[in-house]
Parts: C-alpha cells; structure tokens; sequence
C-alpha cells in the first residue's frame, strides 16, 4: 500500500533537488549582475562564467522538459528560473528591490512589476538587465529568444504579453504559463478548470474499450483514428512523415443523434491515455465581431503541445457553411470560418467534428478531414447487445423480458437504450422491486420514441 506514495515521494525529491540547484545558480548569477554592474568586486567579468548544473542525464521533470524542448542553453535557463522564481523561491528576486537613491524609485533597469504580497514581479526587462547589462548589442540578441518560432515561445513555456510589438516586449511580465507550471516542477500534466477563458469541459466515461458497440465497418474506422493517435510519433520520426503530413488528425463523426459519437471520442482518448475536451460553443459562439475567434483560439492555445483530443459537439453551430458575401456581416461570418479553418489545420492533436448531417458542414473543412464516420442506427444486433450492457447484473430481468425480441422490435439508438434503462430500473425501484419487467421497458421505450416525435 505504501509504494506508490514511496514513488511519487522519490520523484518529487529528484524534482526538488534539481530544482533547489537550479534556484541556487540563479542566485548566483542574479547577485553577479547587480555587482558587475555596480562595478563592484565579484571574481567574475561576465554571469555566463557560472555554469549552470548539469541536466543531461537526470530524471527530473524540469530536466527532462528543457531537453525535450531544447531549452538547455544559459540565456533560455535564466529566463525560466526567472519566471519560476515568484513560484518557488519569491525572495531570490528581492535584490531588484532596492531603491534608487537619486530618484527616490525602484532602478528603472531592473524592470519588473509591484505584486500584492510585497515581492517582485520580473518582466523582460529583468531577463534584459540580467543578461546584458548595459550591453545594447547582447539587448538586441535576447530579443531572439522570445520570437514565436524559438523553443521558449513555440513549447508555450511563457504567457507574455508582446501585443505592442518588440518594443513592448521588454515591459512583459515574464510569466510561466498556467497549463506549464505543474510540468516544470513535478512532472503533473495541467488540467484547466471549464470558465469563460477556457469554455471545455473534460469528458470521461465508466465504460471500456471492448463495450462500445459499432458495427464492423464503423470500428473499423474508428481503429484507424486510434492507431494514429497510437503510432503517430512513429510515423512521424521513422518513417519521417513529419516534412509530408501536417501533425494533427481532424475527423468528422456524422449520424442520427444517440449513436455513439461522443462516447467513441471519449473511450479514443481513454484507451490512448488522452484527455478529451468537448468544447461548448455556447460560450465560444459570439455575435460580437471577433470574439468567437478569440474564445476558441484560447481553447487551441492551452491545448497545442498537449496531445488532447478536442470534440466539438453539434459542430454546425461553428463549422457550419459560409454564405454568399452579400453583407459586412457575413464577410465577417466568412473570416471567422477561415480562421477556425486555419487553426484547426495547424493543431498538433486529434479534432473531432460531431454533427447529424455531414452536409451542414462548409466544404473548406470537408477537404481537410483525413475520415469522415458515418454512425448509423443500431441494427438489431447492436440493439440486443446495447441491452445486455445496460443490464449486466444477473437476476436485474423479470421472467417476461426477452431482450432478443425487445431488439428486433424497437428500433431505438444506443442513448435510448441507456434513458429505457434507467427510466425502467426507477420503476421497478418505486414500486419495490429488484427487478425490471417488460411492461417497464416498454413504458420506457414509449417516453424514447414520444420526445423523437415518432409517436403521439
């Protein structure tokens, strides 16, 4: 019972350890800065005459993060543990708050900003007077580094805020990302909480692999999208697919309502260790100009890099067909298909598309997805098993029920089959029972069929 605790015990100490030598360095060189730039005496003529502890072969979260994303290199190191010192060591920054006797402020070159507790808050500018001093040349280098093609941007490692241009970039809070926090320091992948600013919510199910249940040619569809998800890293590197095909998987899930399309998504990204997030488009559709690309393009924000599986439900309401350019607003309404298009095409994960009618969807999309599934009605078959799922526990039927024949007469999707279920086992209960007659399920089937309007 104990080793599990023992294991995680284990590897936090290897994470702390590392991160404690890292911290200890950057004090260091934080405290080199301030002197050579003062001019006073310290042994060293430059900060990088401090060399950063080796991270070549640990184990360690943050060892592993920076490699994996080539962030090994001194000025990309004193940067993050910059970002990360608010989080784990907030007094190693204390030093930049020294006043300015002449002026009676804070020195203007340590940059930064005020934060509630008292402490200090660095911005670019720190990571500026740090690494370069007053060296204008070495400035201009370290702009470099923060470019959206270099590692620190294009790992999502920083939430900077650049939108006045590289001017403005110096006076940027240098801040880890939310959804990189828990990778850096112990290895937890982030899970964010559903909100305005990040309208998902993370889908799971109690069901199994082996208990969805599709017809031969739908799961055999449906394997392939796995097996992407399964071999991907594969394809890419050996077989180096990577300079032909673009990263991400885009799919469209199309059939009646109730067929099993989001519980496919959600057992995909079960069975390949992938979280899966339906987004809500009520709160990502809006009728304010722009405000639609930028809900969803904070979605696609957290989850590039992140694997996940994104599922967009009743997908029409978003991808739906542009319409002929007849006013400003549906020139509007064609950008914002266009951009949604864009950002789909560049996520490195898998979308899934959902929708009743594949002819709802604009064309512009249609082209891009490597399947399209059709989920049809259950047959009878399907329908029996569907049945036995949703009564698994011996004894739960009366004598009277013969699931062969409630298959071949009702022909009921897979969401009914659960409602009849569940509506069927309430009624057994309220009268006393323990278990569920054929009068119940048929009474049951009856509610299914009168909300679809197939009986009055």
């Amino acid at each position: 019972m104990n080793a599990p605790f023992s294991h995680n015990h284990n590897h936090n100490h290897a994470d702390a350890h590392v991160l404690e030598d890292e911290l200890a360095w950057a004090a260091g060189v934080i405290e080199a800065s301030i002197k050579l730039y003062f001019g006073h005496e310290c042994g060293i003529a430059d900060v990088r005459e401090l060399h950063a502890p080796a991270l070549e072969h640990s184990e360690a979260a943050y060892a592993r993060l920076l490699r994996e994303h080539g962030l090994l290199g001194f000025d990309a190191r004193v940067v993050l543990i910059l970002a990360l010192a608010p989080h784990l060591r907030p007094q190693l920054l204390d030093h930049f708050l020294m006043r300015n006797v002449h002026y009676e402020r804070g020195f203007t070159e340590f940059g930064g900003l005020p934060v509630t507790h008292g402490g200090f808050q660095p911005t670019v500018e720190t990571a500026a007077f740090v690494l370069c001093g007053e060296n204008v040349a070495r400035r201009l280098e370290l702009l470099e580094l923060f470019q959206p093609g270099q590692p620190l941007r294009r790992a999502g490692l920083l939430e900077l805020d650049d939108a006045k241009g590289p001017q403005g970039l110096f006076a940027s809070p240098l801040a880890i990302h939310p959804q990189q926090l828990g990778r850096l320091t112990t290895g937890a992948d982030f899970q964010p909480e559903y909100s305005p600013a990040f309208p998902a919510r993370r889908l799971e199910t109690a069901l199994d692999w082996d208990e969805l249940v599709l017809n031969d040619s739908v799961m055999d569809e449906v394997e392939e999208i796995r097996a992407w998800i399964e071999h991907r890293d594969t394809l890419f590197h050996d077989w180096q697919l990577a300079r032909h095909v673009k990263p991400g998987y885009r799919s469209l899930f199309y059939g009646p309502p109730g067929t099993g399309k989001t519980l496919t998504a959600c057992l995909l990204g079960k069975v390949c260790g992938r979280d899966v997030y339906r987004i809500d488009l009520s709160m990502v559709v809006s009728k304010y100009i722009g405000e639609t690309e930028k809900n969803l393009g904070r979605v696609f924000d957290y989850a590039q890099g992140r694997s996940w599986i994104l599922f967009f439900d009743e997908a029409d309401a978003l991808f739906g067909k542009r319409t002929q350019t007849s006013s400003s607003n549906d020139r509007y309404a064609n950008q914002e298909v266009a951009y949604l298009l864009q950002r789909v095409e560049d996520f490195d994960g898998v979308v899934i598309l959902a929708t009743n009618l594949k002819s709802n969807i604009d064309e512009a999309f249609a082209r891009r997805f490597q399947s399209m599934v059709y989920f049809p009605m259950p047959d009878a078959d399907e329908r029996e098993a569907l049945w036995r799922q949703a009564f698994v526990q011996a004894g739960r039927l009366a004598p009277d029920v013969d699931l062969v024949r409630l298959a071949r007469e009702h022909e009921i999707s897979g969401a009914a089959v659960s409602n009849v279920a569940r509506h069927a086992a309430l009624m057994a209960l309220r009268r006393g029972s323990d278990q569920v007659s054929l009068a119940d399920l048929r009474q049951g089937i009856q509610r299914e069929m009168r909300k679809e309007g197939k009986i009055m």
